[in-house]
């Protein structure tokens, strides 16, 4: 038959829709395109009379066989398709259900106020879920209008009303529509508001993070010390290294190994290390530590407390009350986890020099373990935003930002004057670094300047750490703010304590994450008369995220997890600020953060390697004894049985996001449906403790 060219193009044209299937293998199939009837052919089909009967009727049953056989492709690979969900459900189900028979039961909130409003949302959700489906497939949308109408000719004419259903449901719109919805409406826009306010301060802080780096600001070093061995030139004060402790088995020898390796005359530094362990055979461990670098020539000492009066802070004020220490004029405090390089003093003490006004050199933070998991992943994006933007910027612009509470040099003279170590919080730091900077003393923060450290690698001690961090704040504020009204630092000053450094990134950041996208955005597809636009749900967020992610430019494949996590650690955020608020009996926890001390075995082989020329009256430190024992003790705790914990204030909100996902579907929602999924998921994840190491 003949076939129709294009004349200037000399390319056959080509109709319809062509599709062929190729089966070489009955299990391995695929789809190509088929040559369709040409349009001779097409128009000669549709006039019988120019086309032998015989004809038609062959082309029709091949058309109808190349049907056959794509339908029943189709329905293969749809099963195949089923399949395969059927069976990550199941496999899911069972991870599911073994998590729940084996795993600890997290009772901390179980019987909490918080946990209890929780449910009732949740079970409120439910009951409206039934309602909106069951209306559904009535084929009820009513508008305000017609339930005006309907409400008028309701109570004109009792008798008309079909069922109780109806009635209820009925009355139900009309009260969402008046009374909720209004209110509701009310919470979003507010959140709203608090969320552009806190994007645009992140906003800020990026660019002015930015600037410092195009005009490659730095604090001014104004002389650095000389060699060690070029004579008595250098700028050597006294200082005084302080390791607290408590129950640190898994970091206590890497610590102490690292602290003695410290490049400082020997007549001019004291190593402390202030032990609060309530096990006697971690006192025994730490104490035979000491005496054995004691016996290597390292001034070092150890204090042991019998009451553990303000944790931390009553550790850090004990120690400072020993009568030697008023011959020292700095304080280095290091957690025990922490490894300082051996020039750490060297690159930090030297910015007090013609500086008297400066009373804190704080260095920043690298991580060992950043690397180890999902959740140390999702950390490090955190804390590199931390030091890189917030303390940098902070510290250039304002000489002030909150105080790490380790890797940072103290001036005593600024400790003491502005009162000392205070146990009244749980963040100690905090509260020195805020009544410092109200007398007067300035902050330098050195971002080039790096300790090594180690994070949570298990969601139960992170989960605990976040708690302390952001429920001690809120306790700070109560007490400081009326110092901080009577200060005679400037108004701005003031303004930037009171509102950006405490309002706005200690309360309103876990207040509208929590509230906007984990109650009213889910509370919104019950009572849509209340409206969640979608750039709220997908641009905002996902342009924060990318700017706190820029710090850490290998993380960006997290970048939708870290979005996902941080929505989810806003409730446990959220109930810290409460508690901390308001005075709470949890506000007041301090649980030591668990520590797998990771990082040793890696520093101590580079201690090792590197044989660092000795220091005028310092001793070689031995460290190849201390490399096995650690080898040893990491292949023992390998071998330990691990369990996992159920996170009930997290299951219930991932059935609640689960259920408002549900009824987006009624009402085709498509950014809110897969947001409110996922979102769903990610608590679902946390809840069974899948993200992070399993607990010891």
């Amino acid at each position: 038959m003949a076939r129709l060219f294009s004349w200037w193009g000399g390319k056959e044209i080509q109709r319809g829709t062509p599709v062929v299937v190729k089966m070489e293998n009955p299990n391995n199939w695929s789809m190509v395109e088929l040559e369709s009837p040409s349009q001779d052919e097409f128009l000669l089909t549709k006039n019988n009379d120019s086309l032998p009967h015989y004809k038609g009727e062959k082309m029709k049953n091949k058309n109808a066989k190349q049907l056959t056989w794509v339908l029943l492709l189709k329905a293969h690979k749809a099963a195949g398709c089923l399949t395969s969900i059927a069976s990550a459900l199941f496999s899911f189900g069972s991870v599911i259900r073994h998590r729940i028979a084996t795993g600890k039961r997290d009772s901390s909130m179980a019987n909490s106020r918080f946990y209890t409003c929780i449910k009732v949302i949740v079970w409120l959700s439910l009951i409206l879920l039934g309602f909106e489906i069951a209306a559904y497939y009535k084929g009820w949308h009513f508008s305000t209008t017609d339930l005006h109408i309907q409400r008028l000719y309701t109570l004109a004419n009792p008798l008309a009303v079909k069922g109780v259903f109806d009635l209820v449901y009925s009355i139900w719109v009309l009260i969402r529509v008046e009374y909720l919805a209004p209110v509701l409406q009310l919470l979003a826009n507010v959140c709203i508001v608090l969320f552009f306010i806190q994007s645009l301060d992140r906003l800020i802080l990026c660019l002015g993070c930015f600037w410092i780096r195009i005009r490659k600001i730095k604090p001014i070093l104004k002389e650095g010390p000389e060699d060690l061995e070029a004579g008595d030139g250098g700028y050597y004060p006294m200082v005084l290294v302080q390791i607290p402790m408590c129950n640190e088995k898994e970091v206590y020898q890497q610590a102490i190994a690292s602290m003695c390796s410290l490049e400082w005359p020997k007549s001019k530094l004291l190593i402390q290390i202030l032990d609060d362990s309530d096990d006697s055979t971690t006192q025994m461990l730490i104490k035979e530590e000491v005496q054995k670098w004691q016996r290597d020539g390292v001034n070092i000492i150890y204090r042991h407390r019998v009451i553990r009066e303000g944790y931390k802070a009553g550790n850090l004020k004990s120690a400072m009350n020993c009568s030697y220490v008023k011959d020292y004029e700095f304080v280095a405090i290091f957690d025990a986890d922490f490894q300082p390089s051996p020039e750490f003093l060297k690159r930090t003490v030297p910015y007090f020099k013609d500086n008297e006004d400066v009373g804190l050199v704080q260095a920043r933070w690298s991580f060992v373990n950043k690397e180890e998991n999902l959740l140390t992943r999702l950390q490090h994006i955190n804390l590199a935003f931390h030091f890189e933007v917030e303390q940098q910027v902070n510290g250039i612009f304002l000489n002030f930002f909150g105080f790490n509470g380790t890797a940072g040099v103290w001036r005593i003279k600024a400790l003491e004057g502005s009162g000392g170590w205070l146990e009244r919080t749980t963040v100690e730091d905090m509260d020195i670094a805020v009544r410092a900077h109200l007398h007067g003393w300035k902050f330098i923060f050195l971002n080039d300047v790096k300790c090594q450290c180690e994070v949570p690698e298990s969601y139960e001690a992170y989960r605990k750490q976040q708690h302390r961090w952001h429920s001690g704040p809120m306790q700070l504020f109560r007490l400081c703010f009326p110092a901080i009204i009577e200060s005679n630092i400037s108004i701005w000053k003031k303004g930037n304590l009171i509102f950006l450094f405490f309002l706005l990134r200690k309360l309103i950041l876990p207040f509208y994450s929590f509230t906007l996208f984990c109650i009213i955005l889910p509370m919104t597809m019950f009572i849509p008369e209340a409206t969640f636009p979608t750039w709220v749900v997908c641009y905002i967020p996902a342009a924060m995220s990318f700017l706190n992610i820029l710090p850490s430019p290998r993380s960006f494949p997290f970048i939708v997890p870290y979005l996902l996590f941080e929505n989810t650690m806003s409730v446990t955020k959220f109930n810290a600020m409460i508690s901390g608020l308001f005075q709470l009996g949890s506000s007041y926890e301090w649980i030591v953060t668990k520590k797998s001390g990771r990082s040793s075995e890696g520093d101590l082989s580079l201690l090792i390697d590197e044989k660092p020329k000795h220091q005028r009256g310092t001793s070689e430190p031995n460290l190849g004894d201390l490399k096995e024992e650690i080898k040893q003790k990491a292949r023992k705790s390998s071998r330990k049985k691990k369990h996992n914990r159920i996170y009930t204030k997290e299951l219930v909100l991932a059935f609640l996001l689960l259920t408002a996902s549900v009824r987006t579907l009624l009402s085709a929602q498509g950014i809110h449906f897969y947001f409110l999924l996922f979102q769903g998921i990610s608590f679902l994840l946390v809840g069974l403790d899948l993200i992070g190491e399993q607990v010891d």
